[in-house]
């Protein structure tokens, strides 16, 4: 742990800040588990349990619904997000990128947990998701989903570690609409029926647009402090006006599943009560002049996630 004479001289505010605090108390670091719920980011939460819900609901129209088998899922789903987020606080930390943040302060950039604690943490959450994903196995009798949930466990943990991180070449949004949307949509209907239906690739699109959207914001709001640490997210390679546009499209094209379905299913009406908080999030993103404007975007783009997946799968439901 480094000395807060030191981290008083860091580039970072967060460390500075913290820092600065220690020296005037004359008190030694002091971590609460507040700090490792914020480690967690509960926030991003809404975008494990949205694919799930509306997989379930999926499922129940297709008669093969299965609470056990969708608590598993969802387990699996929230114990990889909170798991990639400390393992993004890790390596973000060691990687020096979190240096330039001038946000809430990290684990690890902040200086005041030892990395190896937050890796641990990390691998910790992605041990339960695995154990959660075991018994969900044996319980399904999908043997073949133990290879699906190496992968989707590699995939969180080279999102922002190794040596070189996809997440730091600009496909971050590729693999959160992969593993956010598609598989954790199709993955929860596949797990309870041998069924193949096209409902859930769709409604699986739709959920995994929010995820991309809620991750467009979040580095468009990181453009000026990622491009200082090196970091090359899709939003530092198009660009400020771009990313902006790309966020627009994610939170508005999942509505065309409502349109093409509300003939067939009644309850598609609802969907389009999410657009309570849609709107007002592009209306930020288009007229934001500052990176503390987009928080806002960030929490009711995640809302509004959650909204989306349980409402399509109530309406496919029932």
């Amino acid at each position: 742990m480094s000395h807060p004479k030191n981290l008083s001289r860091s580039g970072n505010p967060a460390k500075r800040a913290a820092a600065e605090r220690q020296m005037e108390s004359g008190e030694l670091p002091c971590i609460t588990w507040r700090n490792w719920v914020d480690g967690a980011r509960l926030r991003t939460l809404p975008l494990a349990v949205a694919p799930v819900a509306a997989g379930a609901g999926i499922a129940q129209m297709l008669h093969a619904f299965s609470w056990p088998l969708t608590l598993l899922a969802l387990a699996v789903a929230v114990f990889l997000q909170i798991g990639v987020n400390y393992a993004n606080d890790y390596s973000d930390g060691i990687r020096g990128t979190d240096d330039f943040r001038v946000g809430p302060a990290r684990l690890t950039g902040s200086g005041l947990v030892k990395p190896k604690k937050v890796l641990v943490t990390a691998l910790v959450f992605f041990g339960l998701a695995a154990v959660a994903g075991l018994i969900a196995v044996v319980m399904s009798e999908r043997w073949w989903f133990l290879a699906l949930g190496a992968v989707a466990i590699l995939a969180a943990w080279f999102y922002t570690g190794g040596k070189k991180p996809y997440g730091y070449a600009g496909l971050g949004e590729v693999m959160v609409f992969i593993f956010f949307g598609l598989v954790a949509t199709v993955g929860t209907v596949w797990l309870q029926t041998e069924i193949q239906n096209q409902d859930a690739w769709v409604a699986g699109a739709g959920v995994g647009l929010f995820a991309v959207a809620v991750l467009v914001v979040n580095n468009l709001r990181d453009i000026p402090t990622d491009t200082l640490a090196g970091k090359r997210t899709l939003a530092v390679r198009m660009g400020d006006r771009a990313s902006r546009s790309l966020y627009i499209a994610c939170v508005l094209l999942p509505f065309l599943l409502p349109l093409l379905y509300g003939t067939l299913l009644p309850g598609m009406i609802l969907v389009w009560f999410v657009l309570v908080l849609v709107l007002p999030a592009v209306i930020i993103v288009i007229t934001a002049k500052t990176p503390r404007e987009l928080i806002l975007v960030l929490q009711l783009t995640s809302f509004a996630a959650l909204a989306y997946g349980v409402l399509v799968g109530v309406a496919f439901a029932f």
